[in-house]
């Protein structure tokens, strides 16, 4: 099957977005996101490295020496973390330009005739990637971004599968971790190998601001709704994939940039599912509360109805006119839940006499009970 260049983008679009919202789910958990930013700009200084010793920009040690620079990046913002003399972001906040800054000036510096420019790393540019091909025997089989980028989808997959039991320990329990035997150390950088080399494959064809959108804008989506770490990976990875693909077909029918167009869709999505999501959403949050907070008012007017039963005062403190002075509430709020509560069937009105109703009475009696035992 011949595929067009047009497949080809978005084959591509699709594995890298994949990729990056699979390791980009434990940053997320570990509340480590902005880490990913850093990652992907200081491993520029890498591959300048990499490249002043091969002279090559297609050498395979490009990505080693990538790697390790995001490995390091991760080393000396956690160790200036851990110094307690300034907060873990505020240490990303130097290192990181440190760093970028650094491999930007050796590039104006010494690598100014060689394609190998911050715009590239940062914006990317996914309709040249088709241009880039592979072939085997002199056979072209596609383009080379397909198979890079395949490969570390393949290699972030198995390592996740072989070692889901052990992150997923590592990150909710640490302490159980090292009792059971896994280095929450260990399994740490292993990770953080992970979002490097994944960066370092992915950069060059979508630029570091789309790595940043796949690696937390789908998990982070996917977060909102649900706690379960297998259904959050599935979701981030669906979102993820449908991102890049819309992303595509919007900067395509707007004619602008692709690499824009997938990052303005990961953004939407979110913010969508910010609004409507189920669990968290906040439609849903703001129905939660409007049910407790009528749930909080019905049971209070039950509850005082209930307390003065048979009491000398009753007749004054359950009175309808005079309600809202007991209860200490605004007159349209008392009258609001004394009619409420009266559709309900949950009491009644006898001339200026409120009285609980069987069913109102053994709904407060339940529910006293239910908080502060035997009434």
């Amino acid at each position: 099957m011949i595929m067009t260049p047009q497949m080809e983008i978005q084959i591509i679009a699709v594995i890298v977005a994949i990729s990056c919202s699979l390791v980009g789910s434990f940053l997320v958990l570990t509340k480590k996101t902005m880490m990913s930013d850093a990652i992907t700009h200081t491993i520029l200084l890498g591959i300048v490295l990499a490249f002043f010793v091969t002279h090559d920009l297609s050498s395979p040690l490009l990505i080693i020496g990538a790697s390790m620079m995001g490995l390091a990046t991760v080393w000396a913002t956690e160790a200036l973390s851990q110094s307690k003399l300034v907060s873990e972001d505020a240490s990303i906040g130097v290192i990181f330009p440190l760093i970028f800054s650094i491999a930007i000036i050796l590039i104006s510096r010494y690598a100014g005739s060689v394609h190998l420019d911050t715009d590239s790393v940062l914006l990317g540019e996914l309709a040249f990637a088709p241009f880039e091909r592979m072939k085997v025997g002199g056979i072209d089989i596609g383009a080379k971004g397909i198979y890079s980028t395949g490969i570390v989808l393949v290699v972030n997959i198995v390592a996740l599968m072989l070692l889901l039991k052990e992150l997923k320990i590592s990150i909710f329990d640490p302490i159980l971790s090292a009792l059971m035997g896994f280095s929450p150390t260990v399994i740490h950088y292993g990770l953080m190998s992970l979002v490097s080399v994944t960066a370092v494959s992915s950069f060059q064809a979508v630029g570091s601001i789309l790595v940043v959108a796949f690696m937390v804008g789908p998990p982070v989506t996917a977060y909102l709704l649900t706690d379960d770490l297998k259904k959050m990976l599935g979701l981030s990875t669906a979102f993820a994939a449908g991102n890049a693909i819309l992303g595509y077909q919007m900067a395509s029918y707007l004619d602008v940039s692709i690499a824009g167009c997938m990052a303005v869709m990961t953004g939407i999505t979110f913010f969508v599912i910010v609004v409507i999501g189920k669990e968290r959403g906040l439609i849903t949050v703001f129905r939660r509360r409007k049910k407790q907070r009528l749930e909080f008012e019905n049971f209070a007017l039950l509850f005082h109805l209930l307390q003065h039963e048979g009491q000398f005062n009753e007749s004054i403190e359950s009175a309808y006119s005079t309600m809202k002075e007991h209860m200490n509430w605004k007159e349209e709020l008392t009258y609001q839940t004394i009619h409420r509560l009266e559709k309900e069937q949950s009491l009644e009105i006898e001339e200026d006499k409120i009285r609980l109703t069987p069913l109102g009475r053994s709904k407060a009696k339940k529910e006293f009970e239910e908080l502060f035992g035997e009434f």
